[in-house]
């Protein structure tokens, strides 16, 4: 039985990760899947439209056999850090042989010599980095320009793999977390083999929608967020998201954003001293005097998270960046927490969400097969990105309109959501 991995944050699932998750199984003919999906906080540092264990389960009713959940520590990251927790997770079950992952490039003919290359980081990569960001750029801008040169420079060594890339190609959001995606696997030496899938219908930044069926997330946010009615966005729902999200807003649960959390962010933010802010993570560059200093221009208006946002950004900073930095403050991150020394040590356990019965048999293989302690049930036994998680699970409920003491403690009650085979929805 062979598996192939996805890496998700399915905010919501869409038709177009339908696509991708039937793609994978055909590309790789993986008989099963194993999902690392984001928890409640994501990589562009917002927080889920609804929470880890519904998405999971859209997951499982979508046909995927095993959700396993991408810690905090990793899920709110810029793309080298969430590629290598997320790879690391996958290779640390001992079942995953495969990874499929979206691009828009959709081969890999010349992603996987490059990530062989920027494993090492070359020096001289390095040096045009730094030069790129002394210039202005921001840090995804920088690294982009810097890779595009490494490529263009060994394509004048006579790589035919780089012939035909265009620069701007490595500044598509998917082809860059693909291509971090593979560094990681070659610095774990992961016997992982990597596929990749073109995206279909829409871009991943898209906010209109242009296709009958396929929206973005982001074009699916939108229309629920402007009109307000997830009536909106049916179209571009399987049924079971729709499902799910249905009764997850008449929950309360959802659907969340950032305005939902603004009195609890500015409370940190108010309470903490400057100095005392320059010791979470993200916080870089004296980012702590700017975050105190944009208080007082907030006006007299309402104190939402837009204006916020407005106050702070800046050129050299991007909206990515700023709101993953104001997730490390709402959560109380430390830089120390989160240094690249921890980071790299990776995860010391694998979180299950979720599981169908095919993926009940992969538990069974893994008791043999991982690398790690498989945790189905929060217990005593402490993890510190564990504990990350748990406390991230209870500033992400006191976002729901009346948050219980039960929404806050989740972790400790809540088992895997568990899916029959039954509902699949595999070709």
């Amino acid at each position: 039985m062979s598996t192939v991995g996805v890496i998700v944050e399915y905010n919501p699932l869409h038709y177009g990760h339908v696509y991708h998750f039937r793609q994978s199984l055909n590309l790789t003919g993986a008989d099963t899947c194993v999902a690392v999906m984001s928890g409640h906080f994501l990589q562009r540092g917002e927080p889920a439209l609804a929470g880890k264990w519904a998405r999971a389960e859209m997951a499982l009713r979508m046909g995927a056999d095993l959700v396993i959940e991408l810690p905090v520590a990793y899920s709110s990251q810029p793309a080298e850090w969430f590629a290598f927790g997320a790879c690391a997770l996958l290779d640390a079950t001992g079942v995953v042989d495969s990874l499929c992952f979206g691009s828009e490039s959709g081969e890999l003919g010349w992603l996987l010599p490059l990530a062989r290359v920027l494993a090492d980081e070359p020096e001289a990569f390095r040096a045009q980095v730094k030069a790129g960001m002394a210039k202005g750029m921001n840090y995804p801008a920088a690294y982009s320009a810097a890779a595009a040169s490494l490529a263009r420079d060994l394509g004048g060594r006579g790589a035919a793999a780089f012939a035909d890339v265009a620069p701007e190609a490595l500044g598509q959001p998917n082809n860059t977390l693909g291509l971090h995606y593979l560094i990681a696997l070659e610095r774990l030496g992961s016997s992982i083999a990597p596929y990749t899938v073109a995206r279909r219908a829409a871009g991943y930044h898209q906010a209109d929608v242009t296709d009958a069926q396929i929206a973005s997330a982001t074009a699916i946010r939108r229309l629920l967020f402007e009109q307000g009615d997830l009536a909106a966005a049916q179209a571009y729902l399987p049924p079971y998201t729709y499902d799910v999200l249905q009764r997850e807003w008449a929950a309360g649960r959802g659907p969340q954003r950032w305005s939902r959390y603004t009195p609890q962010l500015l409370h940190q933010l108010v309470s903490r001293t400057a100095d005392e802010l320059a010791e979470l993570a993200e916080v870089t560059e004296g980012l702590q005097h700017r975050l105190k200093g944009a208080l007082p221009r907030l006006g007299d208006g309402p104190l939402d998270f837009e204006r916020l946002l407005a106050a702070l950004k800046t050129k050299r900073y991007t909206r990515t960046k700023l709101q993953r930095m104001l997730t490390r403050i709402l959560l109380g991150h430390s830089k120390s927490a989160l240094s690249a020394h921890n980071l790299r040590e990776g995860v010391s356990y694998i979180r299950v969400l979720g599981f169908t019965e095919r993926g009940r048999a992969l538990l069974k293989r893994m008791k043999t097969t991982a690398k790690l302690p498989v945790v189905t049930k929060v217990t005593k036994e402490s993890f510190p990105f564990l504990d990350m998680d748990i406390r991230a699970t209870s500033a992400y409920a006191l976002g729901f309109d009346k948050p219980a003491s039960e929404d806050l403690l989740r972790d400790y009650y809540q088992s895997p959501i568990i899916i029959s085979s039954e509902r699949y929805e595999r070709s």
